[in-house]
């Protein structure tokens, strides 16, 4: 085991399929000379040369594009954007082609598109996007949101060695700013288990990604409360591992979601449907959200801070849940 950043556990795990497989290879703005705009890629290009680690033109559409045509010929490729909001200029190549081609033509497409994503970091409309539920709507695309560097390198692993197109979010703000211990050399953690990562009997908080933190920090609050909280991170929203989650709604029978993406058609509305529809006996209390409010993100931090969810807002909605 070796403590990483989360960065550095991405870059970890691409720097080890990179060197089993010679079929990996990397392509982004930025990502070869520079060393990627967070530095994630910095020395992979010394490393691995220019044939694997390639500088791609400012054009979203042809990064995924090239990426889709090289899978197809037996590559797997890892493309980066820059920041995941500018995947709209690319939106077509992987919804409309990538996430198809399985269904068309019967054939894989095993490429990564991964990126950083979030907000919290004053990076203001263009650069704080949580768009994770665009693709899970899509089809055919695999959708991935680690929290942990553990997680983070187990699941890119895992995206890299799958035979479909896989969306990994990394969240900005999660960087430099979260550590842990993370086991060397290749490991791999499957897409579709959740984590239950505190277990808990009165109430149960459903998240992912940015949102594991706060709803541990709110988890180890309600505890000094003498109230026990489970703490369930999804991971992966495609594949969803329904079980794992109605299995804790059945447990402590009030449920509340959470996500930094904003709330309408956020995924935290797809997990209620289903809780409903499947555990709706099992509940005390009706299911609670937390998320971003319908906006663009701001720029100024103190409406951005507003905006977004945070441990006192949860803390907040989960007393009115426990006392309901």
């Amino acid at each position: 085991m070796a403590v990483m950043t989360y960065l550095e556990a991405i870059a970890d795990a691409l720097r080890t399929e990179m060197k089993r497989d010679e079929s990996v290879f990397m392509i982004g703005e930025d990502i070869g000379t520079y060393g990627g705009a967070f530095k994630l890629t910095k020395g992979f290009l010394n490393e691995f040369g220019p044939k694997r680690v390639i500088d791609a033109p400012i054009s979203e559409a042809a990064i995924i594009g090239a990426a889709i045509g090289a899978s197809l010929n037996g590559m797997r490729p890892v493309a980066e954007m820059q920041f995941m909001d500018f995947v709209t200029c690319g939106f077509n190549q992987l919804v409309s082609v990538a996430g198809t081609t399985a269904y068309r033509w019967g054939l894989g497409v095993p490429m990564v598109v991964r990126g950083p994503a979030g907000g919290g970091v004053g990076a203001n409309p263009f650069h704080s996007r949580n768009s994770e539920a665009w693709f899970v709507q899509a089809t055919g695309l695999k959708v991935v949101c680690p929290a942990t560097p553990a997680d983070a390198k187990g699941l890119l692993t895992a995206s890299i060695r799958d035979n479909n197109p896989v969306i990994f979010f990394e969240h900005k703000g999660l960087y430099r700013k979260i550590k842990g211990e993370v086991p060397e050399g290749e490991y791999m953690i499957p897409l579709g288990k959740a984590n239950v990562i505190v277990e808990g009997k009165d109430a149960s908080i459903i998240c992912y990604g940015s949102a594991v933190h706060m709803a541990l920090e709110v988890a180890e609050r309600m505890q000094k409360e003498g109230v026990s909280i489970e703490v369930v991170d999804i991971r992966t929203l495609v594949p969803f591992d329904e079980e794992t989650v109605l299995r804790s709604v059945r447990k402590t029978n009030r449920v509340l979601i959470t996500h930094e993406a904003t709330l309408t058609g956020g995924f935290a509305g797809e997990i209620s449907a289903r809780i409903t529809e499947k555990a709706f006996d099992s509940l005390d209390a009706p299911i609670k959200r937390v998320a971003a409010f319908d906006s663009p993100t701001p720029f100024a931090p103190t409406l951005e801070k507003a905006m977004l969810p945070n441990a006192d807002k949860i803390h907040a909605e989960l007393l009115n849940l426990l006392s309901y």
